[in-house]
């Protein structure tokens, strides 16, 4: 499979972005992949996937349309699909999403599939706080997740998110 990657330039630092011509592979902080493989011009789905990254960070998008795949253990795939069930502007708590995967003991099973997340942003990890409402295990840095978190609180109409 020939991989496409690409930097992307946001409010929050390097983006890289990568792409297996058609799906979303990675999207993570710190413009770290090799870029030996950027084809010119550049795939579709990444010219589309940095316009909807835009539209996130300008506050007129609340949603991602760019087609993903996940490669991982069935489990932390059930987990980032769930993640993709939390409402802009919202958040949940581990031990809610525990809950809505039908297992509330497997907490520290969900955190960990949450923190492997390798598509951050578009799946939305930063959406799941701590019980007591702080802010808790971030690989993007707890800074990036505040921001994230405060941003979509500005755009969100009157929905709050819940957070210390």
């Amino acid at each position: 499979m020939q991989l496409f990657t690409a930097n992307y330039a946001s409010p929050l630092g390097q983006i890289s972005l990568v792409s297996d011509g058609h799906r979303i592979l990675k999207l993570h902080f710190g413009g770290q992949e090799s870029l030996l493989n950027v084809q010119e011009p550049e795939p579709e789905i990444i010219t589309l996937c940095k316009k909807e990254l835009d539209e996130y960070f300008s506050g007129k998008s609340r949603t991602f349309s760019v087609p993903l795949a996940f490669e991982d253990t069935p489990f932390r795939i059930r987990v980032w699909n769930e993640l993709q069930q939390i409402r802009y502007g919202n958040t949940i708590s581990y031990h809610t999403l525990a809950v809505k995967l039908g297992d509330p003991k497997c907490i520290r099973a969900a955190g960990s599939a949450n923190g492997h997340n390798p598509i951050a942003i578009i799946v939305p990890c930063h959406r799941v706080i701590g019980s007591d409402g702080s802010l808790v295990g971030y690989g993007g840095e707890l800074w990036r997740k505040r921001w994230l978190l405060d941003h979509e609180a500005k755009y969100a109409n009157g929905v709050q998110t819940l957070f210390k």
